[in-house]
């Protein structure tokens, strides 16, 4: 930051001399013949994993130019050269910093005239899938790193004129206005949009009377809101002013909204006065209010009045008469309301971004449960100053500089292991919207969320109460509030947690420890389960001077370890390249043994922390090595060495888990149960298998996915945790589970697993879990062999009477005489018996809530959202296209002088301006846009549909995601209600009354020993109906539940109002500002008296006709 001031403080404004620099878009462009075209300039790339797997420089930046800042012919205006030729001294400082810290991501200058300088230097596009998809550069100076960095927060009102006159093109201009205003929001911000014609009301019916956070979500619901403006009526100028002052006033007084910035943007094609009266009563003479005016149209006749109101309140005036010229002219803004922490010169405010999806496309495509193309991200950065010295008064901002920090990265620093299962970390920002968190779900059908990264902490622990949605619980209210505030502490909760993809469910007293992150406005969390989660096993073994060379215990191929975990990796990624983890993990074993070797357990200091002279430059071969994790490692490897090698004669009185496992089977028989594959996974993330049969091939003739390839994250498998929580139920227990599919399988596998914990001094701590998996299709010949075969009965499972089934411990479908019923929840099969069983205490019901759901909405012109026609409006138009032409034909004409126009900077245009039919206005507009947060790689790349483009056909009716709120009753089995019956002594019931002959429905359930499986005979004779129970979430109504109509599109959420903490800094005034007097220039219109009266006449004439015929 001081060095991007020092370098623009000694760069003297040269428009005469040519800039060398790195256009992205020019690179390596090369014509037929081979050689480099006109332009173009060559440079060397190099593909880094570090980065994205893109081609990079490390010794250089590039350049990328957004559409905007380039002109015809990408002549650049030479204020752009100037900043693009002192920029390059910056190059030097991003070199070494990468140097000191590898770890680093990409490190930018984002220029306030719009270029982005990035390091290490990349091509635009970066990639052949980029070049196809026609993405294009989007302004940077819209993204929540810039703007967060350039201003301080701002209570935000928008007012938009939607009288008679805000018609066509107008009303697509200031629609664009909006939009890009709300782009330059975030959740540090508070807004509100009120429209304005002979009354004032907010764009969105249920924001009345309020700003609300500037979150995605309402972000979006106003986007959608403002497709349904109408013109109509006269604009009341007055009642809009006088809603925004109060409204602002009111949050002012009463603490609310950002307590910072307040302004008003004011969006009209022109006012008939400046409004003095008001302005004088609410916001002179210290101006707490800026007033930032947008002139809409052609038409500068009002460009004086709008040009006072701002002037007079600290703000800026722009007149825009194009969409294309929109974004430019709304950015205006910043730069004012950064003028105060621009006069103060020595403050440089750091600021964080909250979540947002970075990496290749921007976006998230989902290859699976935990692998995603693409990744979160956060990014951190601060202002740089203009120092230099000018003849009138400025306080300018030259840009900004960051960098991205993905958070794969802030995770490694919690290393999973030390948690334990079912333990995790999480962190918060002052808003208590999630950073990272096991629960945080961005995705839907691979596309991302409409508020992904604005989750809020009691939106993912879900406290175990009985109560309706959004009930929350003081003491995890307590926990939020006291993270938010950055204090030390600690709580306890009991808490549900849903597994495979909110199929499953468990209840949990998990414990929470917590504490700030310095020089953030983060707090990390840490939930560890109660019990069994305050302790860990203590294996290790002693490596690095071992006479024995450890990599022997890591012989063949049936092995993997944990990907996600941080065994040992070089600082830098891009200097070393393993093809797997495990060549990895045994790369480093293999140098332990050497001499010299140091195990470099701790992470680079920060350089905020201890100053950046203290911090020395990496060495290209310095790595980083958990002691403690990869003598787990080693020590877990020796014990499950010999997975394959046990037998009977050796194993026989052995105590090691593992070897009781296979004396079993051995006793047993592999092929009596079908046993394809038995495996081990322990506390270090190490997962050995051996397979008893060959692999199998798929239907499709190809070979189906192995185990090790679907199950290789250990403690962070489903089975792995069910397991552990099982152990708790019965010690000596077997978890059973079949796929939800496995009915539509050829060869469907029962998983069975069973936890193996460590006692010490009367404590217990889980150290692996050990598996195996069967054929379905045995274990079911023996269910059937076993229940059809009975001296004595007079029915059995094989007879029409009786339905046989096994459960699990949520209900699911193991076994079934059927096997359609295979994997499905009991349920959907019998509801009216998985309701008998709820109330016989066998299963509880619990629900689960999903604050992250999305729910899709089908809008079409027919929906009530879009605008009434009347029989009279086609004629309507007709007169409307019919005025609008014959004021375009006088132009043409040039009936006495033409109407004369002079733009923002004093020039005459010529305007053929006329106001068009708006035939797409019954279009749904959904245009994408997610603010990112400000990834500066290419994840800054993305199109963007031009405002005025028009809405397709297809597009009106295409079904988008919104944010809803879901709810699913899912099942526990409460084992301690038939162990009160004994093992031996089945719990009976009957369902009665329930068919119109009077029968009697009744059915038996019964524990199946060492197991989390039930057997439940039903008898069929009497038919009770065919309930069926679902566990697809549905959405949530708010309509009973806040006592007032709530449509879908404008729900009313408690979490609104729920406390946040304000950004420490905040520079809204600078005792000087008023010296500045840029605020925007106006310019003057002239209209010849003749095409004045003919116009008006037309528009008399049209309107006499229409108010005839209505």
């Amino acid at each position: 930051m001081d060095s991007a001031e020092q370098a623009a403080l000694s760069q003297k404004l040269d428009s005469a001399s040519a800039v060398r620099y790195y256009n992205a878009r020019r690179l390596n462009e090369y014509g037929p013949d081979g050689r480099l075209q006109d332009g173009s300039k060559e440079m060397s790339l190099t593909q880094s994993k570090h980065f994205d797997q893109l081609a990079v420089n490390i010794s250089l930046s590039s350049v990328l130019l957004p559409p905007e800042v380039r002109d015809s012919g990408d002549c650049l205006h030479p204020e752009v050269l100037n900043a693009i030729k002192w920029s390059e001294h910056l190059d030097p400082l991003f070199i070494n910093n990468y140097e000191m810290d590898p770890s680093l991501s990409w490190q930018y200058f984002g220029s306030s005239t719009g270029f982005l300088r990035r390091y290490p230097a990349i091509k635009w596009p970066p990639d052949d899938s980029s070049a196809r998809s026609g993405q294009e550069l989007y302004d940077f100076r819209t993204s929540s790193w810039y703007i967060d960095s350039a201003t301080s927060p701002k209570d935000v009102v928008i007012l938009l004129d939607s009288s008679g006159s805000m018609t066509g093109q107008r009303r697509e201009i200031a629609k664009s206005v909006v939009n890009a205003i709300l782009d330059t929001l975030g959740n540090n911000d508070f807004l509100n949009v009120f429209r304005f014609s002979d009354t004032t009301d907010p764009l969105v019916p249920c924001f009345k009377d309020m700003l609300v956070q500037a979150n995605m979500e309402n972000i979006r619901e106003m986007r959608n809101y403002l497709d349904t403006t109408r013109a109509e009526n006269i604009a009341n100028f007055s009642s809009a002013l006088i809603t925004a002052f109060e409204i602002l006033h009111k949050y002012n007084r009463t603490g609310q909204g950002c307590q910072c910035n307040q302004a008003i943007m004011l969006i009209t094609d022109g006012p008939p006065y400046d409004y003095h009266e008001i302005f004088k009563q609410y916001n002179l003479p210290h101006t707490p209010v800026r007033v930032f005016t947008y002139l809409i149209g052609r038409d500068s006749s009002n460009a004086e009045e709008m040009n006072r109101i701002a002037c007079t309140n600290k703000g800026y005036y722009v007149r825009v008469s194009s969409t294309s010229e929109v974004t430019e002219k709304v950015l205006n803004y910043v730069s004012v309301m950064a003028r105060p922490m621009v006069m103060y010169q020595n403050d440089h405010p750091i600021q964080w971004t909250p979540v947002y999806a970075g990496g290749k496309g921007n976006n998230l495509q989902s290859n699976g449960a935990a692998n995603l193309n693409g990744q979160l991200m956060t990014s951190v950065s601060t202002p740089v100053f203009d120092r230099r010295n000018y003849s009138v008064r400025v306080a300018n901002l030259l840009g900004v500089v960051g960098t991205d920090v993905p958070i794969q990265q802030i995770q490694k620093l919690v290393q999973p292991y030390k948690l334990g299962v079912n333990g995790y970390s999480f962190i918060i920002n002052n808003n208590g919207h999630i950073l990272y968190h096991p629960d945080l779900r961005p995705l839907f059908q691979e596309t991302l969320k409409p508020n992904y990264n604005s989750v809020d902490l009691t939106e993912v622990e879900l406290v175990d109460m009985d109560g309706g949605p959004r009930e929350n619980n003081s003491l995890l209210l307590d926990l939020r509030h006291d993270m938010i505030d950055q204090k030390e502490g600690e709580t306890e909760l009991s808490v549900k947690t849903h597994y495979d993809d909110m199929k499953r469910v468990t209840t949990r007293r998990h414990k929470y420890f917590y504490n700030a992150i310095e020089g953030t406005p983060f707090s990390l969390g840490l939930a560890i389960p109660e019990g069994y989660g305050m302790y860990e096993v203590l294996g290790e073994r002693e490596i690095k001077h071992s006479h024995t060379n450890v990599t022997e215990y890591f012989k063949g191929s049936n092995w993997k370890v944990h990907p996600d975990w941080v065994y040992c990796e070089y600082n830098s990624m891009s200097e070393h390249n393993f093809k797997t983890p495990e060549e990895q993990v045994l790369w480093f074993l293999s140098k332990t043994g050497k001499p010299g070797w140091k195990w470099m357990s701790l992470r680079p200091r920060s350089p905020l922390k201890d100053g950046a002279h203290n911090i020395k430059k990496m060495e290209k071969d310095s790595y980083f090595c958990d002691k403690s994790l990869v003598q787990s490692l080693v020590f877990d490897a020796l014990v499950t060495e010999g997975l394959e090698s046990y037998v009977p004669s050796t194993v026989k009185e052995d105590k090691n888990p593992l070897a009781m496992l296979m004396a079993l089977l051995h006793r047993q028989g592999y092929q009596m149960f079908g046993v394809t594959l038995s495996f081990i996974a322990t506390r270090s993330g190490l997962l050995r298998w051996q397979d008893h049969v060959q692999h199998t091939v798929g239907e499709s003739g190809q070979s189906a996915p192995h185990f090790s390839e679907t199950n290789l994250r250990a403690i962070d498998e489903v089975w792995y945790k069910r397991a552990v929580d099982q152990y708790a139920v019965e010690s000596k227990s077997f978890v059973y589970s079949v796929p939800f599919d496995a009915a539509s399988s050829s060869r469907p596998s029962v998983t069975a697993t069973h936890a193996v914990f460590v006692e010490h001094k009367g404590h217990q701590a889980p150290a692996a879990v050990v598996g195996l998996q069967f054929q379905h299709a045995t274990l079911m010949a023996h269910f059937l062999n076993i229940t059809s075969t009975c001296s004595g009965c007079k029915k059995t499972c094989a007879s029409e009477e009786l339905d046989c089934y096994v459960l699990d411990n949520n209900g699911f479908i193991i076994l079934s005489e059927t096997a359609y019923h295979t994997g499905k929840f009991f349920g959907q099969i019998d509801g009216t018996i998985m309701d008998s069983l709820v109330q016989d205490r066998i299963y509880k019901k619990v629900a689960v809530y999903d604050y992250q759901g999305a729910c899709l909405d089908q809008k079409s012109p027919y929906s009530d959202d879009a605008t009434r026609l009347s029989p009279l409006q086609p004629f309507r138009w007709l007169l409307h296209w019919a005025f609008s032409r014959a004021v375009w034909l006088a132009m043409q004409l040039n009936l006495s002088p033409s109407w004369v126009l002079a733009n923002d900077d004093g020039a005459a245009v010529y305007s053929d301006d006329y106001e068009t039919n708006n035939f797409d206005q019954y279009s749904t507009r959904d245009d994408g846009r997610i603010p990112d947060g400000g990834s500066t790689s290419e994840t800054q790349m993305k199109q963007q549909p031009s405002a005025s483009a028009p809405t397709s056909a297809s597009a009106n009716n295409r079904t988008v995601p919104r944010p809803c709120d879901k709810r699913v009753d899912l099942y526990i089995l409460q084992p301690d209600r038939l162990n009160t019956s004994g093992q031996s002594n089945p719990l009976k019931g009957k369902l009665t009354n329930c068919h119109i002959t009077g029968c009697e429905r009744p059915f038996s359930v019964q524990k199946i020993p060492c197991s989390n499986l039930i057997l439940l005979v039903v008898d069929t004779l009497c038919p009770c109906g065919s309930k069926q129970l679902s566990i697809t979430p549905q959405e949530v109504s708010y309509d009973s539940v806040q006592g007032m109509a709530v449509t879908t599109q404008c729900r009313i959420k408690p979490q609104e109002m729920m406390y946040r903490r304000r950004p420490p800094k905040c520079m809204n005034y600078h005792p000087e500002e008023s010296e500045i007097k840029l605020c925007g220039n106006c310019g003057r219109a002239y209209l010849s008296a003749s095409v004045f009266v003919f116009c008006l006449l037309v528009w008399i004439f049209s309107d006499i006709i229409v108010r005839h015929w209505s």
